[in-house]
């Protein structure tokens, strides 16, 4: 492979500052949870409110138990907050760390080429 004399230099500072790969790989699975077009709507739809999963559902013109497997795999991902109130469940965004990755990234879709 023909190197140029510029690029060891910036190879060693990319390398420097690559995050470990266990922090890559969380940030991988990461981006797999919330590229499920269904998570995602349920994302979305938690935007600034809580919600019991049967309304979640109507929200998002799902089946509850679809919705229900879904916010299971959101849960795990700690992306979303339950509390229970008697028998209902409420969902809530567990911080607001995926609501601002989902305007950012909802920001660059809608950007003009």
């Amino acid at each position: 492979m023909n190197s140029c004399s510029v690029c060891p230099s910036v190879v060693q500072q990319v390398q420097k500052n690559m995050p470990a790969q266990a922090d890559i790989a969380a940030l991988a699975e990461f981006f797999r949870v919330i590229g499920s077009d269904t998570r995602l709507k349920i994302l979305l739809a938690l935007d600034g409110c809580e919600m019991c999963a049967g309304h979640l559902a109507e929200a998002v013109g799902m089946a509850p138990s679809a919705v229900s497997n879904q916010l299971r795999a959101l849960k795990q991902a700690r992306l979303v907050n339950v509390r229970r109130e008697g028998k209902m469940l409420y969902y809530s965004l567990a911080d607001c760390h995926p609501r601002e990755i989902i305007h950012l990234a909802m920001s660059h879709v809608k950007e003009e080429a």
